[in-house]
């Protein structure tokens, strides 16, 4: 079996960046969406909008903000 070479550059795949909605968010925390948002909005865990509207969460976000949750305080 050859390998054919053509003339231009292989484009490497970029992982997308995962967001989660806040029905999502909240099934982690076991919350509800409501809660999820007050969250958002009392700038406890950081969320972005949408072109249309709808609040999203990075991944990376919500897994430190569990984190810090299931992290005992002294």
């Amino acid at each position: 079996m050859t390998r054919r070479r053509s003339g231009s550059a292989t484009r490497v795949p970029q992982k997308p960046t995962q967001t989660l909605t806040p029905v999502e968010v909240a099934a982690l925390f076991r919350v509800s969406a409501t809660t999820v948002t007050r969250w958002a909005d009392q700038g406890r865990i950081s969320a972005f909008r949408t072109p249309g509207g709808h609040r999203r969460f990075l991944r990376k976000d919500v897994d430190s903000a569990l984190a810090e949750t299931l992290t005992p305080s002294r």
